[in-house]
């Protein structure tokens, strides 16, 4: 984040501020600060592009059923691991 932290006000704070701001969990106060610090900020602009899209492809992946062969597979390793019962 060259440009904005040799301003002095990006840090790890800033990114987590994006977070909340993309999760939909800041004040009505807090959104404004942070949508005016992206549109002027081009290094946090572009760590929030970036959040979006990854955002966006797990969203996607989250929606792709295992297939049942996989699944099979899984279940038997797991029970091949476990004590038999008593």
């Amino acid at each position: 984040m060259g440009d904005c932290q040799s301003l002095g006000d990006c840090d790890d704070e800033r990114i987590v501020r994006i977070y909340e701001y993309l999760d939909g969990a800041l004040s009505c106060d807090d959104l404004g600060e942070i949508k005016a610090h992206l549109d002027g900020c081009a290094d946090c602009s572009h760590e929030y592009d970036l959040e979006c899209v990854i955002r966006s492809v797990v969203k996607r992946s989250c929606k792709e059923a295992a297939p049942e062969t996989l699944k099979a597979a899984i279940l038997a390793r797991l029970h091949e691991g476990r004590p038999a019962s008593v």
